[in-house]
C-alpha cells in the first residue's frame, strides 16, 4: 500500500468516527437526563467513562470543545469533567507524504526551497493541526503549524453536536440559559481555523506584552504563512509542570509571569488568552535559571469592548468598598438583565470567589487546601444550586472565556503552589486604569495588528 493510500485510509477512518460520535454522545446524553430525572446520581461515574470512550477514539476538534466544557465549573457533573479532561487533544499525525502534499497546497511546488530545513515528522500534534520544526534560509528556528485537511467541515459537525448537548442541558436544567455560551464557543472555535487571524493575534500580544520581560511571544514569519499554515519563531522552553517541586522563589517567579501574561493584556488592551491549557506555555531560562514563560498559541483570543474591562474594575472596587450600587452597575454593564436582589446575591458568591485573592492584601496561595482540578467547583455548585431556586439567568457570552481563563489560571497557581500578594499584582495592573485610556491603547494595538476595533 502506498503512503497516499495509507493517508487516505487514515482520514477516512477519522471521518467514519465522526459519523459515529453523534449517536454515541446522544446516547450518553439520554442516560445523563435519565439519571438526573430519576435520581440515579450514582450512575454519573459509569456514564462519564462511556462518554470518554465515545469521544476518546475520535481525537479530532471535538476534543477542544469537550475539554472546554470540562473547564467551566458545574457545567457538567464533576465525574464528567474529570473524564473529559483526561481526553487527549491529539489527532492521528499526518505522514511525510501527506505533509508534503499539504505544504505544496499552501506554499506551492517549490515550498521546500523556501526553508533552510523542514522536519516532515511532527514535533507536536493538536486538535486542528500539527507542528513541525523547521528553519529559515538563514538558519533561524521555526515552529510551523499545519492544519489538517477538511477541518472546516469537521468543526461545523462538532458545533452541531455541541448545540445538541446544550439543548439537552437546557431541558434538564433550565436554571442557566446556555444559548449565549454555545454561540460564544462557536465563534471562537471557528476563529481558530483561520491562521491568518491567529498571526494577527500573535502580533497583538507582541504589542500588548512589549513591556513585560517575563513573557515571550514568538515572531510571525508571514512569507511562510497562509490561512492554514502558521510559521512562528521557535521558543525553547520546558514544561511548566517540571517546576512544581522547584524552589519557592522560582515557582513564585513563574506564577507572577503567568499572572502578567493574562491580566496585563486584559487591563491594557482588553484582550485575554482564552485557552489556559498547560501545553500553551513553556518556561524559558537564562543563566541556567527559570526566568519566565513562553506564550505559544494564539488561536483562542477574546477581544472585549473596553467597557467590559470597566465592569471588571467596577466589580472589584464595589466588592472592596461594599458598594452595592457599583456592583450592580458592573453586572448591568456586562449584560445581565432583570437582576433581582436575590440574583445579585447569588452572582456575588462567584464574584467573591474569583476576586477573593485580589481583595486580600497579603501573601497567600490562590486557594488554600484546594486541588488544581477542583478549583472553583464548590462555589460553582453553590451558585448553581441557588439559581435553581431563584433563577433562571442568562450568562453573557463574554463570561465563557473570562471564567475559563480565571479558573485555568488559578489551577496553574495551585500546581505551582505559588504564594503571592495577588492584591498588589492586580492593583499594579489597574493603577492607571481609565476607560478612555484603555479604548485609545486598544484601538492603537488592534489597528497595528490589522484587527477591527470593537464598536
Amino acid at each position: 500500500m502506498s503512503d497516499s493510500d495509507r493517508e487516505a485510509n487514515r482520514f477516512s477512518a477519522r471521518a467514519a468516527r465522526y459519523a459515529r460520535v453523534g449517536a454515541n454522545v446522544g446516547g450518553v446524553a439520554a442516560r445523563i437526563a435519565g439519571a438526573r430525572l430519576f435520581g440515579g446520581e450514582g450512575q454519573h461515574a459509569s456514564n462519564a467513562a462511556v462518554l470518554a470512550q465515545a469521544l476518546g477514539g475520535l481525537k479530532g476538534p471535538i476534543m477542544k470543545v469537550a475539554q472546554l466544557l470540562a473547564t467551566i465549573p458545574d457545567l457538567v457533573p464533576p465525574e464528567y469533567a474529570s473524564e473529559l479532561q483526561k481526553l487527549q487533544s491529539e489527532a492521528p499525525p499526518m505522514g511525510a507524504a501527506f505533509v508534503k502534499r499539504r505544504m505544496q497546497a499552501e506554499l506551492g511546488p517549490a515550498w521546500q526551497s523556501r526553508f533552510g530545513s523542514f522536519d516532515l515528522q511532527p514535533a507536536a500534534a493538536a486538535s486542528l493541526g500539527q507542528v513541525h520544526r523547521a528553519t529559515t534560509k538563514d538558519g533561524a528556528p521555526l515552529a510551523c503549524k499545519l492544519q489538517y485537511p477538511d477541518m472546516q467541515s469537521a468543526v461545523e459537525a462538532d458545533l452541531k453536536q455541541l448545540d445538541l448537548v446544550f439543548a439537552v442541558h437546557r431541558r434538564m436544567d433550565p436554571s442557566i440559559d446556555t444559548r449565549e455560551i454555545s454561540q460564544e464557543i462557536g465563534e471562537r472555535v471557528r476563529e481558530e481555523l483561520d491562521y491568518e487571524r491567529e498571526a494577527k493575534h500573535a502580533d497583538l500580544y507582541k504589542l500588548a506584552l512589549s513591556d513585560v520581560a517575563e513573557v515571550r511571544v514568538p515572531d510571525v514569519h508571514r512569507a511562510l504563512s497562509t490561512k492554514r499554515l502558521l510559521s512562528l519563531s521557535w521558543l525553547e522552553g520546558e514544561k511548566i509542570l517540571s517546576f512544581t517541586e522547584a524552589d519557592v522563589e522560582i515557582r513564585n517567579r513563574l506564577a507572577v509571569a503567568m499572572f502578567k501574561a493574562w491580566w496585563h493584556p486584559f487591563s491594557h488592551a482588553a484582550i485575554i488568552h482564552g485557552d489556559p491549557h498547560l501545553g500553551n506555555y513553556t518556561v524559558f531560562s537564562e543563566g541556567g535559571e527559570a526566568r519566565g514563560i513562553n506564550l505559544l498559541d494564539y488561536g483562542c483570543i477574546r477581544i472585549f469592548h473596553p467597557k467590559f474591562v470597566g465592569g471588571v474594575v467596577d466589580l472589584y472596587r464595589g466588592l472592596q468598598g461594599d458598594d452595592r450600587a457599583r456592583i450592580v452597575h458592573a453586572y448591568e454593564t456586562w449584560g445581565f438583565k432583570n437582576l433581582s436582589n436575590e440574583l445579585i446575591d447569588i452572582l456575588n458568591i462567584w464574584a467573591r470567589f474569583i476576586y477573593g485573592p485580589l481583595l486580600d492584601d497579603r501573601v497567600r496561595t490562590v486557594a488554600d487546601g484546594v486541588k488544581p482540578g477542583e478549583y472553583g467547583r464548590r462555589q460553582a455548585f453553590e451558585v448553581h444550586k441557588a439559581l435553581k431556586e431563584r433563577g433562571p439567568v442568562t450568562v453573557p457570552r463574554e463570561f465563557v472565556f473570562m471564567d475559563r481563563a480565571a479558573v485555568g489560571l488559578g489551577a496553574v497557581f495551585l500546581h505551582l503552589k505559588a504564594e503571592l500578594n495577588y492584591h498588589q499584582l492586580f492593583e499594579d495592573e489597574i493603577a492607571r486604569f481609565s476607560l478612555d485610556g484603555l479604548a485609545a491603547t486598544q484601538a492603537d494595538a488592534l489597528r497595528r495588528a490589522g484587527l477591527p476595533v470593537p464598536t
